[in-house]
């Protein structure tokens, strides 16, 4: 007999992290609310059908223990849909702090749009302490290629 399998998704999908930005945090009705400059667009998963991706800061302050606080973390884009996580357990974040989105390297730039006329994020591959820029961030100049306006409204 013959055994397949695909382990594609758990190593790729592993294997990649969506880096953001926080951009602010506000509190509103009693929920906490952190705004990062990654959307929908860029990791769809959450919006589309509720996946569960880990969420942590780059960079920690103060004790690796110290108090979490339940918050959604939601992108720019005003929509309903536009959340990573939602009354997530998070370590306390500040503006500029980077927050790492786990588990998208399967799901990432591969499933990413210019939804909302935003260009898709550039990746990096990284190798111990090496890294170089595999895909560069679009412009949007980029989205713009090869549109013109119809002669007939000219």
């Amino acid at each position: 007999g013959m055994v397949l399998f695909e382990p594609g998704r758990v190593i790729v999908g592993n294997a990649g992290i969506l880096l953001t930005k926080v951009l602010y945090k506000k509190k509103q009705r009693n929920r906490n609310f952190v705004i990062v400059d990654g959307a929908m667009n860029d990791l769809i998963r959450p919006a589309l059908y509720g996946s569960f991706h880990q969420i942590w800061p780059v960079l920690r302050r103060g004790a690796i223990h110290g108090a979490l606080e339940k918050s959604d973390v939601v992108g720019p884009i005003c929509e309903s849909g536009d959340f990573f996580a939602e009354n997530r357990p998070l370590p306390m974040v500040d503006s500029d702090d980077l927050l790492a989105v786990m588990s998208a390297g399967a799901y990432g730039f591969v499933m990413a749009s210019n939804y909302n006329s935003r260009p898709r994020a550039a990746e990096v591959m990284v190798n111990g302490g090496q890294y170089d820029v595999v895909r560069k961030r679009e412009e949007l100049k980029d989205l713009l290629h090869g549109e013109h306006v119809p002669k007939f409204l000219i």
